[in-house]
């Protein structure tokens, strides 16, 4: 029978360092890129709650084993290992993922607002799995700010005349509204960089023009215009147009931040 010294007894840790405190910062890290992600899920983005929540969830993990998974073969002098690294690495994996969604159509750049909540969900695990709640939950707190706040703030900034706006139009199929739309928003003095048209399914009958025919599929037009007047009063002028139902303004870049 082998004898064990208590000295040894003493000093021998945990088998990888893992126990409650790492499942609370994992779990942490599960709640904050959750958050985020909900935010950009109920805005309908193409990353949501379950991209944001994994890469939160596994920028901690990361972390975590970098922490504490390599404590069995650690030996003094011997084998020394710097946990920081693992950051460096994330923060470049991740800025691939982010790439993957932005993307640039005419004068437009899609998706920096998502893909940088991407990098900003990964710094945020990485936080919370490297044992800094207090930093992890004020970044999360500060995302919100920016996020929520900001583009109030945006809206009542001064516009170029060469700032792009989108204009979303929705409207029955087979009428020739398109028509009416450009011819108010050049008579308007404003220039249109770009078309598209989506197909929505089938409408209700007009409140303007009910009567036999008037259930037809629905179409909604993104138009890209930039013109000195405010985007505001064109759109108020294209929802006066018949059987138009919804005009939608906003930023050309914001469609799919």
């Amino acid at each position: 029978m082998v004898a064990i010294s208590p000295a040894l007894a003493v000093a021998a840790p945990a088998v990888n360092g893992e126990g409650w405190r790492q499942a609370a910062e994992l779990a942490l890290a599960l709640v904050l890129s959750a958050a985020i992600g909900l935010e950009r899920e109920i805005r309908q983005k193409n990353a949501g709650l379950r991209t944001h929540t994994l890469v939160g969830i596994g920028a901690a993990l990361f972390m975590l084993i970098s922490k504490y998974g390599f404590t069995d073969v650690l030996e003094p002098r011997l084998v020394v290992l710097d946990p920081s690294r693992v950051a460096a690495q994330i923060v470049t994996g991740v800025g691939f993922l982010g790439a993957g969604l932005i993307f640039v159509r005419r004068d437009s750049v899609r998706g920096l607002t998502t893909a940088a909540s991407i990098w900003v969900t990964a710094a945020i695990g990485s936080a919370s799995g490297a044992g800094l709640p207090l930093l992890a939950a004020l970044a999360t707190g500060i995302y919100f700010v920016v996020a929520l706040a900001f583009p109030l703030v945006v809206r009542r900034l001064p516009r170029s005349a060469t700032a792009i706006s989108a204009l979303q139009v929705r409207y029955p199929d087979g009428r020739g509204i398109l028509r009416d739309v450009l011819a108010e928003a050049t008579r308007r003095g404003f220039a249109i960089n770009d078309i598209a048209t989506e197909a929505l399914g089938r409408s209700q009958p007009s409140t303007r023009r009910a009567g036999p025919g008037t259930d037809r599929p629905v179409v909604q037009v993104t138009l890209h215009v930039h013109g000195r007047p405010p985007v505001t009063e064109l759109a108020a002028a294209l929802s006066e147009i018949d059987d138009v139902s919804a005009v939608l303004a906003t930023d050309a870049n914001a469609i799919d931040e």
